[in-house]
């Protein structure tokens, strides 16, 4: 899906650590904003869009075994109408199941992600899981992409309310790495530990996994944490590159 660049108080970053050190490094009177299309994330103003009604999907005919199982995942905008549109696919389990979800999608009905009480466009991601026994399926809707709440002044400020020698990256936006195979058990929790160099403007430059999983799952970690957005590390209310480790969740199913 496209990936919006966040304002937040990103842009009074660079000028805020110039002022007087009495001053806060940032002012956190901001409200979410959508990305360059207008469309929003899931975060702590903005509501997430929820299925209201959707139909079965038959199993396609004429498959063979060794294509019997997997899963098609789309990212799709939730418009204010409740309806989908700007439907991407992200994972493809081939051609006649792909058209078999499509379908059943657009026979769907969403209820739209809000901010406040304001329908507003907003980004989800659906999957549909074809299993070997061949069952009629459903389209279900997944969160993998979402604005975080910013940190409070206390995580910047000391008891006299000027800026703290040094703060950390903090994690405005993060995005769940990419859909391992659901019907796969795996004897360990889904989350891999991932080392990034944050720049002076919140952007991941350098990724590195710390605790990997294995499964071919260590990859598509690194890979998330390219699309994460940050706050930047501070020194004395300066923004300043600086390392930090994450954990990165895997979509859940």
């Amino acid at each position: 899906m496209n990936q919006g660049i966040l304002v937040f108080a990103l842009l009074a970053l660079t000028t805020a650590g110039l002022r007087a050190q009495d001053k806060r490094p940032f002012d956190w009177h901001y409200h979410q904003v959508p990305d360059q299309d207008g469309i929003y994330y899931t975060g702590p103003e903005v509501t997430a869009p929820t299925m209201l009604k959707t139909v079965y999907i038959a199993y396609p005919a004429g498959i063979t075994g060794k294509d019997a199982e997997g899963m098609t995942v789309f990212a799709m905008v939730i418009g204010r109408d409740g309806l989908p549109n700007h439907i991407q696919t992200l994972k493809s389990h081939g051609d006649v199941f792909d058209r078999a979800a499509l379908a059943a999608l657009k026979h769907s009905t969403f209820a739209p992600g809000k901010l406040g009480d304001k329908p507003v466009p907003v980004w989800i991601d659906v999957r549909v899981v074809f299993l070997a026994n061949r069952a009629p399926t459903t389209p279900q809707v997944l969160i993998t992409e979402r604005d975080l709440p910013a940190p409070p002044d206390s995580k910047y400020l000391d008891k006299n309310n000027k800026p703290l020698s040094f703060t950390p990256p903090f994690l405005i936006h993060s995005v769940d790495a990419d859909f391992p195979n659901p019907t796969a058990k795996h004897p360990y929790v889904q989350v891999a530990v991932v080392t990034v160099l944050v720049s002076e403007q919140g952007l991941p430059k350098d990724v590195h996994v710390v605790r990997g999983l294995g499964f071919g799952l260590d990859q598509r970690a690194a890979a998330a944490v390219m699309h994460y957005r940050f706050l930047p590390a501070t020194k004395k209310g300066v923004p300043t590159e600086q390392r930090t480790n994450v954990n990165v969740s895997f979509a859940e199913f």
